[in-house]
């Protein structure tokens, strides 16, 4: 009879051939899903690395601490070339280094608002270094100069204030290099690594030109 006759495509449509297929699009579907689990893990993972943020005894702490500290005196020997330089070259040179520097100095102490710390931390400066480098015998770090040092460029007059600045200037940024190679080692924080690789490029293109006013003055 004709009722009890199937039509051969829906057998086709529910016979074995459908029933293999069944169980393959499940595999594909069980494997897309465990790739997507994978990947949203590992994305999870990579977020959560880069969005920690760094602690007290963090490199990033110390530099950021460190590095303002470092700065301050530079814009306080720039100040004074601008003010009193006798070179109009050297004139310059302090306005810019001043006027960065200081900006700098900002971001710094913004990082650390961000990061929920104080401006100074309890570890000794330049611990966060990872070659050991630390502060000189008088308690300061790389470059720096002494309070006397300070006051003689304070003190001094025409000529002389460019050579003192000249001269101190270009050990004081070689240690603020020092230092900025030092975060790059022990930090992949991005904020961080862009500003140490914008301070490594700006203060060795002042020490260059430095340099040439150094051997331009005898």
């Amino acid at each position: 009879m004709a009722t009890a006759l199937q039509d051969p495509s829906v057998e086709e449509r529910t016979g074995p051939a459908e029933a293999s297929r069944s169980p393959r699009l499940l595999r594909y579907l069980t494997l897309a899903l465990a790739a997507l689990l994978l990947l949203g893990v590992g994305w999870t993972a990579a977020t959560l690395v880069a969005g920690r943020t760094p602690g007290e005894n963090s490199p990033e702490a110390g530099f950021a601490r460190d590095m303002a500290r470092h700065h301050a005196q530079a814009v306080e020997m720039a100040m004074i070339a601008y003010a009193k330089g006798q070179d109009p070259a050297i004139r310059q040179i302090g306005y810019d280094m001043a006027l960065t520097q200081q900006g700098q100095i900002g971001q710094m102490q913004r990082w650390l608002q961000e990061w929920n710390l104080l401006p100074t931390g309890s570890r000794p400066a330049m611990e966060w270094m990872p070659d050991g480098i630390t502060v000189d015998n008088n308690g300061l770090m790389p470059g720096m100069a002494t309070r006397e040092q300070i006051t003689q460029l304070h003190e001094a007059q025409g000529a002389e204030v460019d050579r003192l600045f000249i001269e101190l200037m270009i050990k004081h940024h070689i240690g603020g290099v020092h230092m900025a190679d030092g975060v790059l080692k022990a930090s992949d924080r991005p904020e961080v690594v862009r500003m140490a690789e914008a301070m490594k490029l700006s203060q060795q293109k002042e020490i260059n030109e430095l340099r040439k006013l150094q051997q331009a003055g005898g």
